[in-house]
C-alpha cells in the first residue's frame, strides 16, 4: 500500500463530467469540497487497474513510435498509477463489498473431511458490512456451516481481471435472529428483488460476521499490492457515499459522452488512447478501460476535488 497526498490543481474534469462541452447538462451535479493532503488517512490501494497521471510529468506519448512508444506508454501508465489518489485501502474495500452481490463462499467440507468445499452465492451486506446469505437447508453450504461455521467468502471486483482488486472476508457463519430477519430480509432483497424463494420454508438468513478481510491487487503486474484487516477495522470504515450514483454516471457517460471522456483520459494521463470506457466512481475519482493501439488498461482518473453529494 502506498500514501498518496495530491491536491487538486485544476476543475478541468469537474466542468467535462457536469458540462461536457456544450451537451445537455446531466442530471447528476455532484458537490465537491477540496480534499485535505494533511490529513491522517489509511494508505490507499495500489491498484494495477487504476490511477491518473501527476501533472507534473511532462513526459507525452505520440502514436507510431514502435516498440520506444509502448515502453513509453508502459512507463506512464506506472507513474499514473502510483500517484493515482484513491479512497483509503480499507474504505475502498467496505464500499466494493456494499455494492457486490455475488462471490465464492468457501466452506469445511462434511462430506470429504478435510477439504475444502466451494459455493457461488448471492449476498448482501448488513449496516456493518457483514455479508448476507439467503440459504436453503438442502444445500452442502448450510450443511456445512450448521457443523463448522468457519468460512471465507472471495469477492473479485472484476472477475474477467486477475490483476484488479480481490478481497477475501473470513468469518464465522451465524444464523439470523427473529428480532433482525425484518430488517435483514429488506436489505437483502434490495440487492435482490427478484429472490422471492427467501420466504420459502426451507430458506433462512445467515449473517457472516468478518474476523479478518485480506485482499489483492495488481497480480503478475509490477504494481503487487495486498495487505489485511481486522473485523473491528473494516467494520468501522465507511461506505463511501458516491460510489451508489456509479451505474447512472456510467452509463450517461458512457452512451452521452464517450469522446469527452477520452478527452479526459488523454488530459490526465498524456496517452493518445483511442478509447476510454467508464467503469465505476466514488468521491475521489473513477476508473476507466481504456484503448491504446489495441491494448486495453485500466486508468483511475481524478477528480479535482472531493465529490460531496448528488443534488
Amino acid at each position: 500500500m502506498r500514501t498518496v497526498a495530491s491536491p487538486w490543481t485544476n476543475t478541468f474534469l469537474f466542468s467535462r463530467i457536469n458540462g461536457c462541452r456544450n451537451a445537455p447538462k446531466s442530471s447528476l451535479n455532484l458537490q465537491f469540497r477540496h480534499s485535505d493532503p494533511n490529513s491522517p488517512s489509511t494508505p490507499p490501494l495500489s491498484m494495477a487497474a487504476s490511477s491518473p497521471l501527476s501533472k507534473t510529468n511532462p513526459q507525452t506519448v505520440s502514436p507510431g513510435d514502435g516498440d520506444k512508444d509502448e515502453s513509453n506508454v508502459f512507463q506512464l501508465i506506472q507513474a499514473h498509477q502510483e500517484k493515482a489518489v484513491r479512497l483509503p485501502a480499507v474504505e475502498e474495500i467496505r464500499t466494493v463489498l456494499d455494492h457486490s452481490v455475488r462471490g465464492m463462499l468457501s466452506t469445511f467440507s462434511q462430506k470429504h473431511e478435510g477439504y475444502p468445499s466451494g459455493a457461488m452465492v448471492d449476498f448482501a451486506c448488513d449496516a456493518d458490512g457483514s455479508p448476507i446469505l439467503a440459504v436453503s437447508s438442502l444445500a452442502v453450504h448450510t450443511k456445512d456451516l450448521t457443523v463448522n461455521p468457519k468460512c471465507s467468502l472471495l469477492v473479485a471486483r472484476d472477475p474477467e481481471d486477475r490483476t484488479d482488486l480481490v478481497i477475501t472476508l473470513h468469518g464465522d457463519a451465524t444464523s439470523v435472529s427473529e428480532n433482525d430477519s425484518a430488517a435483514i430480509r429488506t436489505a437483502y432483497l434490495a440487492r435482490h428483488p427478484n429472490a422471492f424463494w427467501v420466504d420459502f420454508g426451507d430458506f433462512q438468513f445467515m449473517r457472516i460476521v468478518p474476523k479478518v478481510v485480506r485482499y489483492v491487487s495488481g497480480v503478475a503486474t509490477a504494481q503487487l499490492g495486498s495487505g489485511e484487516f481486522s473485523g473491528e477495522e473494516y467494520k468501522s470504515a465507511k461506505v463511501d457515499q458516491i460510489a451508489q450514483f456509479s451505474k447512472p454516471v456510467a452509463s450517461h457517460m458512457n452512451r452521452d459522452h464517450s469522446e469527452d471522456t477520452k478527452l479526459i483520459v488523454q488530459h490526465w494521463t498524456s496517452i493518445p488512447v483511442d478509447s476510454a470506457y467508464m467503469l465505476d466512481l466514488d468521491s475521489l475519482g473513477f476508473n476507466v478501460k481504456a484503448g491504446y493501439q489495441g491494448n486495453t488498461f485500466k486508468l483511475r482518473i481524478p477528480f479535482p476535488r472531493r465529490a460531496e453529494d448528488r443534488k
